[in-house]
């Protein structure tokens, strides 16, 4: 248990930071940022469901794909948190204050069959992604060229795995298709 006494700083403040950048610019983009943490956590958990659950065909191809991408979600999330931090800001941690910040919603418990979760996925890297976008625009429109530089690194990765996303759900141009 912890024996510190006192809170050091309380979540939703942002403080002076030590790369200088303007306070109450920091407290919007700390906000988008934790709006960005949250959702990059909701993806990662979903994705680490579908790689404990996958079956089928594909499964190794699948199963490897999903923890892959679930660890650069988490490599990510690191990223935001860090920057979050050097802005002044505290990174959202809990689950619960995770899930009401996040623009995506988990998918839930049950387990679904692996076109569907594809979908799930599909869908949800296609809400993160406009929401980076956006994020992107407000931090380069309030000057902070380092957070913009962040979320277009971050852009680039969720895009690409997004893209395969879409050929995973693609049909198989080795069997016989009747539309």
């Amino acid at each position: 248990m912890s024996t510190q006494k006192s809170v050091r700083q309380e979540f939703g403040t942002v403080e002076e930071n030590p790369v200088r950048f303007d306070r109450e610019k920091a407290e919007q983009i700390v906000e988008a940022l934790n709006t960005d943490l949250a959702a990059t956590y909701v993806l990662y958990h979903q994705l680490y469901k579908h790689h404990w659950n996958v079956e089928g065909a594909q499964y190794r191809d699948l199963h490897l794909f999903f923890e892959e991408a679930a660890k650069d979600a988490q490599e990510g999330a690191d990223e935001i948190a860090e920057r979050i931090q050097a802005l002044g800001g505290v990174p959202i941690s809990g689950p619960a204050a995770m899930e009401d910040h996040s623009p995506v919603e988990f998918e839930g418990e049950h387990v679904y069959d692996i076109r569907t979760s594809l979908e799930h996925d599909l869908e949800m890297y296609g809400d993160i992604i406009e929401t980076v976008r956006e994020h992107v625009d407000l931090a380069a429109s309030l000057g902070d060229h380092a957070t913009a530089q962040i979320l277009r690194e971050q852009l680039v990765v969720l895009e690409d795995y997004a893209h395969e996303v879409e050929h995973f759900l693609e049909h198989d141009s080795l069997t016989e298709y009747h539309a």
